[in-house]
C-alpha cells in the first residue's frame, strides 16, 4: 500500500502542530506541503525528525516553498525546473519514495487575469508538461500532488457561474492543466467522488466560507494510469480547517495498493 496527501500549510511554522497531528493519525507515507513560507535555515525540520518523518524542502522567506515529509527517507531529490527558465526551486520538488515517483508544486497562483503572472502561470503548465516528458513515463508508478491553483470542473467550485472567468477558474488555466493531463495523468479524486460541492480551499475573506461551503477545490493527486488504477480511495479531511489558527486550505489524501 502506498498512502499519499497534500497540503498547503499557508506558513509551515504556523502549522507545525496541525501537521504533526494528522501525521500522527493518518501516517501516510508521504505528505507533500506547499506554501510553507520559510527559509530553510528556519524549517522546523526538528520537529518533524523528533516524530520520525524524513523531510526535504526548499523555501524563501514570507513567500511559495514546497516540502515533502515522509516515512522512509526520499530518494533521488531535486527542486526547480531544468528547462533553461526561471527554476522556480521554492514551487517544486520531486522525489522517489517507496517506488513512487513523487512531483510536489505549488502552481503560480496567478494574481489577476490581466497580470503578466497569469500569463506567467499557464506557461508553467507547459513547463510541468515538459518537465514530464524528460524525466517520466506514463506507463510508470507517478503522481503530481499538491497546491495547482486551478479548478477543473464547475463542480469544483462553489458558484460556477459567477466565478467563470476569474483567476483560478479561467478557461485559459483548465485548458492549461488538461494540456499536462493529457500526457497519461488522472485525476484520482474525482476517480471515486463523482459529486461536486467537495473542496480543499476555503477563503478567509469569506465569512463563514467553510460553514457556508463556499469553497474551491485547487489542491489534486494527479496519477499515471499505471497507478491510479491501484488507487482505492481518496478523499478530503475537512476537519483541519475547522481548527483554530488553520490554513485557508485541507488535507487530501489517496491510497494506491502499489
Amino acid at each position: 500500500m502506498f498512502k499519499i496527501a497534500t497540503f498547503n500549510a499557508n506558513s509551515i511554522r504556523s502549522r507545525v502542530e496541525i501537521v504533526k497531528a494528522w501525521l500522527e493519525k493518518e501516517k501516510p507515507d508521504c505528505l507533500c506541503l506547499q506554501e510553507t513560507k520559510v527559509q530553510d535555515g528556519d524549517f522546523p525540520a526538528s520537529a518533524f525528525g523528533e516524530s520520525g518523518w524524513h523531510v526535504v524542502f526548499r523555501g524563501e522567506k514570507s513567500y511559495n516553498g514546497v516540502a515533502i515529509a515522509s516515512r522512509v527517507p526520499s530518494e533521488e531529490v531535486s527542486f526547480g525546473i531544468d528547462d533553461g527558465g526561471p527554476a522556480d526551486e521554492t514551487r517544486i520538488v520531486r522525489a522517489r519514495i517507496s517506488g513512487v515517483e513523487v512531483i510536489n508544486t505549488y502552481v503560480p497562483q496567478g494574481r489577476s487575469v490581466d497580470d503578466p503572472f497569469f500569463r506567467y502561470k499557464i506557461e508553467w503548465f507547459g513547463r510541468i508538461r515538459g518537465l514530464l516528458d524528460r524525466h517520466y513515463s506514463p506507463g510508470k508508478a507517478v503522481v503530481w500532488a499538491g497546491d495547482l491553483n486551478v479548478a477543473p470542473e464547475a463542480a469544483d467550485v462553489y458558484d460556477a457561474k459567477h466565478l467563470e472567468g476569474s483567476v483560478c477558474f479561467h478557461p485559459d488555466e483548465r485548458a492549461a492543466l488538461m494540456g499536462v493531463l493529457e500526457w497519461g495523468l488522472v485525476d484520482v479524486f474525482r476517480m471515486h467522488n463523482k459529486d461536486g460541492g467537495q473542496f480543499t480551499f476555503w477563503d478567509y475573506r469569506i465569512a463563514n466560507s467553510v460553514k457556508r461551503n463556499l469553497g474551491w477545490r485547487l489542491d489534486h493527486i494527479l496519477a499515471t494510469e499505471a497507478l491510479a488504477g491501484k488507487s482505492t480511495k481518496c478523499w478530503i479531511d475537512r476537519e483541519p480547517r475547522l481548527l483554530p489558527k488553520p490554513s485557508d486550505h485541507t488535507f487530501l489524501a489517496a491510497v494506491f495498493d502499489a
